[in-house]
């Protein structure tokens, strides 16, 4: 066997730096500290290292905390997923508290919100009922939301489907109203819009659907939310578990609020979902950099990171 034309380097004239002298991205000034048992929900707040996700996060608390403070507009967007495990009550309290501005989503949400006010229950087995047709088929969630549709078009065809839905939970008090989102939107006279996709949702074909009053009512609300992303220059747009309808729709209203004149820059934007993807990391993360933005992105399940994050908001909001 012939030897190898590669010998072992030698180490012997390597240059050195000192530890001392060289630069380092983690201190320990910026280690967590220790718990004490019995503290404070602020206290573990402060225990968090200042490093990666944690100083992230402490940043992410402390711009959205600044622009509530200084009344600049908060939008919520999301995807259905925060209500099927069960972060309603927690966000109403935010709605309650201010927080937010617009709460915009899609479809989706505003069947389980409705399905929470009317049951107390909401989510079904779709395996065990899509064998035989039965997914999708539940009878009140439909009437209620199209005779709202009905009745809104009618009367109030400039509010929008969110407002719409959010009135009619609240006006017929609904067993479980103090549970939805769009009664508390509704009562607070916070906007909501919603952005059906027709096809998507179960409500689309229950012969009571009617596609021109839903597709004018929900482009309405494209239309307020896109006046509300008008004045999001040194605000805070948070997409919360939606992958691609809200980040698709935040794209254009962005597009389309430039276009028409309006100078939207220096925003704040956050993405929480469980996973990576494509367009919230695009649409919501990385682009608002381009004209002096900061996007953050965090992963992690809905029902542990969001309340972290509404939790430090109510610790974090009077220090502003």
């Amino acid at each position: 066997m012939s030897d190898s034309k590669f010998e072992p380097i030698e180490f012997d004239s390597l240059n050195t730096i000192s530890i001392f002298q060289r630069p380092s991205k983690v201190l320990v000034k910026n280690f967590g500290l220790r718990w004490k048992k019995g503290a404070s929900f602020s206290t573990f707040l402060d225990v968090l290292p200042s490093i990666l996700a944690g100083k992230h996060l402490q940043d992410a608390v402390s711009r959205v905390a600044r622009a509530i403070a200084e009344r600049k507009t908060i939008i919520l967007g999301m995807g259905a997923h925060p209500i099927k495990v069960g972060l309603s009550p927690l966000i109403n309290q935010a709605i309650e508290s201010g927080f937010f501005s617009l709460l915009a989503t899609n479809g989706a949400s505003l069947i389980h919100d409705v399905e929470v006010a009317l049951s107390g229950k909401t989510s079904e087995d779709v395996c065990a009922r899509l064998a035989d047709g039965r997914f999708g088929a539940t009878k009140e969630t439909a009437e209620f939301i199209h005779e709202a549709i009905r009745e809104g078009y009618n009367n109030y065809k400039n509010k929008g489907l969110g407002w719409i839905v959010g009135r009619k939970i609240h006006e017929e008090n609904l067993p479980y109203k103090d549970f939805s989102i769009f009664a508390c939107l509704y009562k607070n006279s916070i906007a909501a819009t919603v952005h059906v996709a027709i096809g998507t949702d179960i409500i689309h074909f229950h012969p009571s659907m009617n596609a021109e009053q839903m597709g004018a009512l929900t482009f309405c609300d494209f239309r307020i939310f896109c006046r509300a992303v008008s004045t999001l220059s040194n605000g805070v747009y948070i997409n919360l578990g939606s992958s691609v309808i809200m980040p698709e729709v935040f794209l254009k209203a962005l597009s389309v609020s430039r276009n028409l004149g309006f100078d939207v820059k220096n925003y704040t934007t956050i993405n929480m979902d469980f996973a990576m993807q494509y367009r919230p990391l695009k649409n919501v993360v990385e682009r608002p950099a381009e004209t002096g933005g900061k996007g953050y992105n965090f992963i992690g399940h809905h029902e542990l990171l969001f309340p972290l994050f509404l939790c430090a908001l109510f610790e974090r909001i009077d220090d502003i």
